[in-house]
């Protein structure tokens, strides 16, 4: 289980992408009105986030402070 400060929702500022960590290192991203589009784990080490997708597709980011998160080329906020 994950004891990190980001788990939650993460949306990009148009609602577009939304990404759920999940405290269980599960996280499972919707798009536009397609759900669950992709899922698989993650591992945060310190402020730095790693994903691996079920279907093999790897990405990474960074949390540039408790609120917002870089990840391939977008900035996601915590949704409350």
């Amino acid at each position: 289980m994950s004891h990190h400060p980001y788990v939650g929702m993460w949306v990009t500022a148009d609602g577009h992408i939304r990404h759920e960590l999940l405290a269980d290192n599960r996280y499972d991203e919707a798009r536009g009105s397609r759900h669950s589009v992709y899922q698989g784990r993650y591992e945060v080490r310190g402020t730095h986030i790693d994903y691996w997708d079920d279907t093999g597709f790897t990405a990474d980011g960074d949390f540039v402070d408790m609120n917002t998160l870089h990840h391939a080329g977008m900035v996601l906020r915590r949704q409350r």
